[in-house]
Order: C-alpha cells, then sequence, then structure tokens
C-alpha cells in the first residue's frame, strides 16, 4: 500500500490516539495537587494552579511495522543520545550545553507522517522541533551583543506538580545591505544514491533558490564528488547567475561517495579564496552516505575538525529519506561551526535558503554556551527537555577552547527545563532523602528567592576570547497559569510536548497529542509564514497514523 493510500484509510476509518472528549478536555484525576513554588519573605513566590487536563486513556503512540517502513532510515543512522533524566539540584545545580539552531530532526519527522510513516523515536531530537520555529522575543539593538535573553517560568501542562522555564534567545538580525560578503563553495554529492528526483534535481533547484540573495561582491564556488572530486566552478561573482546556474542543471549522478575528497577539495578552494572580510562557508549538499575513503563520523570529525580552526564554516543540507545518514550530517556540522538543516521539498529548500537564508548562512555568534545554576532553596529536581547531543561539562563553559555552537543572524533559539519546586518532592520522579534535607538553609540575602541563575557566553565571529552574559530568574519571571503563557512560550511547549511524545517519553504521563494539537491551536499568533499552521495540521496528520489500542513504550 502507498503512503498515500495509508494516510487516506487512516483518515477514513478515523484511526485516533485515544479516546474521550474533545483535545484538553479530559479531568486530571488521580494526579497530585499542584504545589506553590515557595520562596521566603518578604518576597512571596507564586502558587500555580492544575495543568491543561490530561486525556482519560493513556496516548497511543507505535511506529509502523518494519515490513511497512522500508521508506524510513535507519534508526542506527541517527545521532541521538537517550533522554535526559531528572537530576537533584543538591548533587548536581549546574546544567551545561551547547546552543543548537540545527532543524533537520523536524523536517525528516514532518517529512515521514506526511508520507504516512511515524518516524522512529531515534530520529526525535526536540530542541530541533522546538527551534523550527520563528518567536518574536526581545531583539538586540547591537551586533557586540547579538542577542538578549528573554526568560519565562510557568506550570507544565502535562504535570500540574512541574514547572518549566523557557530561555530564548533572538539574534541579531542583519540588515541585507549591510551583511558581510559571502565566499560560498558549494559542495555537491553526485553519487548514483543522488539520482532519485528528492535528491540532486531537488539540490539543483534548492542551490538555484538561493542565488538570488547573492551581491557581484559575493563568490561562489562549486565542487562535486562521486568517486573522486572535481571542481566546476572557481570563485565565480555573485551576479553571473546565469553561469551558475548553467553549472547546477550539467550535474547527473552516478558512481561511489567519496565524501572525504569532496570535502579536501571544498576546503582547499575555500582557503584558496578565504576572505578575512566575508563569510567563508562550504555548504554541503548530501544523503550523507559516504562509502569511499575515509567514511566514519569520527574520521570525518577530524577532518573537518582541522578545518574549522582557518574560519571556514561548514553547514550541511541533507536529502532523501530512506537513505539518508543524520549521524554523518549531525556530526560535520557540528564540527565545522555550523548547522544541519534538511529539504524533503522544494518549499523546505525556499525555507532554508530564502526565508532562513540570514539565519543559516550568515553567523552572528559563535561557540554559544548556555548554563542554568538551579537554586536548591527554590528548585529540588531539573531536566533539560533535549539537547542530549549537546551536553557540555561545567567547566567547559568558561574554556575557550572548547567548541560550541554557531547561531545566525535573525535567528530565535530556544531552550525548555522542566523542574520540581522545591516542597512538591514527594511528586518528584527521584526519591527524596530520608536521612538528609537536600536543600542548603535558605539565605538571608535577596538571592534567596532567585529560582536560577542564567549565563550565556559567545564569541563574536572571528575572534578567540568569549563575551559573558548574565541573568537571575526571579519571581517576577513566574506565571501561575500556563494559560498566561505568552503565544511563543505556550506554542513552544506544544512543539516539545509533540516531539517528546513522537520520542516516547516517559514523562509525559497521559498528556499526548490531542494536547499538543489543542495547545499549538490556540498558540498561533499572526504566523505570517504559516509554519504554525502547519504544524498542527501535522500533529492532526500523526494522530491518524497511530494504531488504535496500542499503548506507549516506556
Amino acid at each position: 500500500m502507498k503512503a498515500w493510500d495509508r494516510v487516506a484509510l487512516a483518515a477514513l476509518l478515523g484511526v485516533v490516539a485515544c479516546e474521550g472528549g474533545p483535545p484538553g478536555t479530559a479531568s486530571s484525576a488521580g494526579r497530585a495537587a499542584p504545589v506553590a513554588m515557595p520562596a521566603p519573605a518578604p518576597t512571596p513566590a507564586p502558587s500555580f494552579p492544575a495543568a491543561v487536563p490530561a486525556p482519560a486513556r493513556p496516548i497511543v503512540l507505535r511506529s509502523v511495522r518494519a515490513s511497512d517502513s522500508s521508506a524510513l532510515p535507519d534508526p542506527s543512522r541517527f545521532s541521538n543520545a537517550e533522554e535526559s533524566a531528572y537530576v537533584l539540584v543538591a548533587q548536581e545545580p549546574v546544567s551545561t550545553f551547547s546552543m543548537s539552531a540545527d532543524t533537520l530532526s523536524y523536517a525528516v519527522a514532518k517529512r515521514a507522517i506526511n508520507e504516512g510513516y511515524l518516524p522512529p523515536a531515534q530520529a526525535i531530537r526536540p530542541e530541533e522541533f522546538v527551534n523550527a520555529f520563528r518567536y518574536e522575543y526581545a531583539a538586540p539593538s547591537s551586533r557586540e551583543r547579538p542577542f538578549e535573553p528573554t526568560v519565562s517560568v510557568f506550570p507544565a501542562p502535562w504535570d500540574a506538580t512541574k514547572r518549566l522555564l523557557q530561555v530564548g534567545l533572538r539574534t541579531y538580525a542583519a540588515l541585507r545591505a549591510a551583511r558581510p560578503k559571502l565566499n560560498l563553495v558549494f559542495l555537491v554529492d553526485v553519487s548514483g544514491s543522488m539520482s532519485p528526483p528528492d535528491r540532486l534535481e531537488l539540490v539543483r533547484k534548492a542551490l538555484g533558490l538561493l542565488l538570488p540573495q547573492l551581491r557581484p561582491e559575493d563568490r561562489i564556488s562549486l565542487v562535486t564528488y562521486a568517486n573522486g572530486s572535481r571542481t566546476v566552478l572557481d570563485s565565480v561573482p555573485g551576479d553571473r547567475q546565469e553561469k551558475i546556474r548553467a553549472a547546477l542543471a550539467a550535474l547527473n549522478a552516478a558512481g561511489g561517495t567519496g565524501g572525504a575528497q569532496g570535502l579536501q577539495t571544498a576546503y582547499e578552494l575555500a582557503a584558496k579564496n578565504f576572505d578575512p572580510g566575508a563569510v567563508n562557508r562550504v555548504v554541503l549538499a548530501t544523503d550523507g552516505d559516504f562509502n569511499l575513503g575515509p567514511s566514519s563520523p569520527q574520521a570525518l570529525e577530524e577532518l573537518i575538525t582541522a578545518r574549522r580552526r582557518t574560519g571556514v564554516y561548514l553547514t550541511t543540507l541533507g536529502v532523501g529519506l530512506d537513505n539518508l545518514n543524520d549521524r554523518t550530517l549531525n556530526t560535520l556540522a557540528k564540527a565545522g561551526n555550523g548547522i544541519s538543516i534538511y529539504a524533503a521539498n522544494l518549499e523546505d529548500a525556499r525555507r532554508a535558503l530564502v526565508e532562513d537564508f540570514s539565519a543559516n548562512i550568515v553567523p552572528v555568534a559563535d561557540d554559544v554556551k548556555l548554563q542554568v545554576e538551579f537554586n536548591p532553596a527554590q528548585v529540588s529536581q531539573y531536566r533539560l527537555i533535549g539537547y542530549e547531543t549537546r551536553a557540555l561539562r561545567r567547566e567547559d563553559f568558561n574554556n575557550d577552547r572548547v567548541d560550541a555552537g554557531e547561531v545566525g543572524s535573525d535567528r530565535a533559539v530556544t531552550a525548555l527545563y522542566e523542574f520540581v519546586p522545591a516542597g512538591a518532592e514527594a511528586a518528584a520522579p527521584i526519591e527524596p532523602l530520608r536521612y538528609a534535607d537536600p536543600r542548603r538553609p535558605a539565605a538571608t540575602d535577596r538571592r534567596s528567592a532567585e529560582l536560577a541563575f542564567l549565563r550565556i557566553r559567545y564569541k563574536l565571529p572571528g575572534e578567540a576570547r568569549s563575551r559573558l552574559i548574565e541573568r537571575a530568574v526571579t519571581p517576577a519571571d513566574a506565571l501561575t497559569r500556563f494559560e498566561d503563557a505568552s503565544v511563543d512560550a505556550r506554542f513552544a511547549t506544544a512543539v516539545a510536548g509533540f516531539a517528546q511524545a513522537l520520542r516516547r517519553s516517559r514523562y509525559l504521563g497521559e498528556w499526548g497529542l490531542p494536547q499538543a494539537e489543542a495547545v499549538a491551536a490556540g498558540a498561533r499568533g499572526e504566523d505570517a509564514d504559516g509554519r504554525r499552521a502547519e504544524f498542527v495540521s501535522l500533529v492532526r496528520l500523526a494522530q491518524a497514523l497511530q494504531p488504535q489500542g496500542a499503548v506507549r513504550r516506556p
């Protein structure tokens, strides 16, 4: 049965994820009553009412049978890690990770669902779902301080005893006329695996969409690889678009996949034409399947890391599905000071290379690290939602030699923590200690009321020394009801909940896709680019693809 036949049949038969009333209307009986977040006098801590109710029956969430999923890539090809567990603040109060603006995981899941498949849990990285959308956080006014943090605390809609801490960054928006010059090397996989129409043909059209963004002072080179590598264009001015289009149109797919040789050639070309006043970047377009020369993620990472230090960035554009090697693309992008994006079709490519051109091509901050220190007088336990592959050690935060994520111009990046307020340990995932109070004695100064302290380190492009942004998270940042959170906060929460449901998270309880749909539908806002409406439709389709009567795996 074809993918679209399965979708139509699922919709016709009314296969849904759960039974009961409309999304978000079921009872929350059986849960512990919400506990107010305490804070010493004279600053009262906000109290929180019950969360958005959960359905009466468990959410169904099961992937299609392996025999039906030949169009999906092997789960082992995805770069992922186990879902982060709760951490005791008394034992580990500090959380540190590398910020990421990648969106590949969401785009792959979107394609799978639209083709009639639930994606494998291993393909889900929640932060890449959340960061696939634009959020109107406070915008910075200076290139020197490229973002201002937006912070909010509110009840978790899936558990009344938990709170969410949202950290949002909106980066500096460089005007097109004021952006740096570009020295771009298009590195295109033309091996035999790229022959289907959703691969090389799509890449040709996708890179063609980028050309109108170019200026005469920009430079474009083109390298291809299959059994070997070939330089097709060498530093062509950005206004010679007919020449660039003709070179792209002449590409054909055949042969093996010598990606390492292609990368070496592309980096050599970028180095030869290196401009210290420009954005020097290799844009690798491939399905990620390397089979000639060095091909392991580790070997390729070593190659890219050495080149990164010369000031040449790397962006990966993934295409295809059944042969997609996310692990390779993710490894290369992280090692190359870049991001991973994915295009299932020309609309995905338009968004990545036209709407999000500056965000994906023009960097405003390198080695962006985020660190949150939780106050044990206010917070008992916490977990970071997603970013498992971006975890850093505490001491890495102040070490400027430790690589971290790049963030582009006019980009919104979000992180969400879920935490248990101090005093609510009875409902916490980790049992409290019997013989010791895990909280430190409350301080007598104003810091005792703080929930956490946020630190952000970043480097301006080309700089070797990091800069620091700090701010406290206080009761003034906390809201008493989920419904009072901003449209952006509620929508980001719905997206994070959707990703966790697809991932079979053990922390959602009975909350799932119907509730994610309800929250997202009520938080679409202006939705100028239509991506939020598209997301609501995607969640509805995912519900129709769930086999009735199955039970979510722990």
